[in-house]
């Protein structure tokens, strides 16, 4: 890494701490410094799990013990035994923990609201951070089983069909395609998964079933910013495990010569090219993988 490289780092390494307010004892203004404000936004999000908390935020287990008894002797947070492992431990915010958690989601909002309304480019700045985000967070990207019908399912979704009508020759318009109803990505004929980070959808795949032994993967998805980083990979493994537990016993799915990416990850992944087993206009590749 050349000299340039490392201090351009370090550059945007002080601007995000200082622009944040890392390195304030009073985070926000609110009397704590920034760990204890990140366990009350992790439990304020739904996180309970004292041990989920520590992953997620990445914290020593001595750190985190003095930041909940901290937020504790303020009267912010309670902690007991998980209910099902009396090892383990749950901690939850009380009333005037959520008075805070409000507090600090309208600051935090107000903050970002005004870096992006200083930003001559916002959609640009927006993906960069999207980028940095998820490369420095990739091993916390999540897969998740979701209803197709949802509102982060559909956001996925509105990319991909959008991204096929961008890079088709003929275009895309979903409704001469063979859209897959909403009944057959989901239990018990299929289901429908999305690759979530820190609660932003960044991909999705969905397993199209029948109930009989073969199923069909279809729109797999990754948003640009996170391509490269294994997601797609993650999807499939995971859409295949799906397709197991269905008792699928093989896979098929259609694609497009204009997209080599996929087809060079299915190759790489097991997949065998066949004969055209559907009538749908677009894809004029086809594979199955046997489980």
């Amino acid at each position: 890494m050349t000299p340039d490289s490392i201090a351009r780092f370090r550059r945007f390494a002080r601007a995000v701490t200082a622009e944040v307010g890392a390195l304030d004892s009073s985070f926000l203004g609110r009397g704590r410094p920034l760990g204890a404000a990140r366990v009350v936004n992790a439990i304020g999000a739904g996180r309970t799990d004292v041990a989920e908390i520590r992953a997620y935020l990445d914290l020593d287990s001595g750190l985190m013990s003095r930041l909940l008894r901290s937020l504790e002797e303020e009267g912010l947070v309670a902690t007991e035994p998980h209910p099902d492992d009396a090892r383990r431990r749950v901690a939850r915010l009380t009333e005037a923990g959520q008075r805070e958690f409000a507090a600090y989601e309208g600051l935090s909002d107000a903050r970002a609201s005004a870096v992006l309304t200083r930003a001559p480019r916002v959609e640009d700045l927006l993906r960069a951070m999207d980028l940095v985000a998820l490369m420095l967070g990739r091993d916390r990207i999540a897969i998740a089983e979701v209803d197709p019908r949802g509102e982060a399912a559909r956001t996925c979704l509105e990319a991909y069909y959008a991204e096929l009508a961008s890079r088709l020759r003929t275009g895309f318009d979903v409704t001469l395609s063979r859209d897959p109803e909403a009944a057959a990505m989901v239990r018990p004929r299929g289901a429908f998964l999305l690759a979530m980070a820190d609660g932003l959808p960044v991909g999705c795949v969905a397993l199209k079933g029948s109930g009989g032994p073969v199923a069909e993967v279809k729109r797999l998805w990754i948003d640009p910013v996170a391509r490269g980083l294994g997601v797609a990979g993650r999807l499939m493994q995971a859409v295949e495990d799906r397709a197991r537990a269905l008792s699928v016993t093989a896979l098929r799915l259609d694609t497009n010569s204009a997209l080599p990416e996929a087809l060079a990850l299915y190759r790489k992944t097991g997949w065998v090219e066949i004969e055209r087993f559907n009538d749908d206009p677009y894809p004029d590749r086809f594979f199955e993988k046997v489980l």
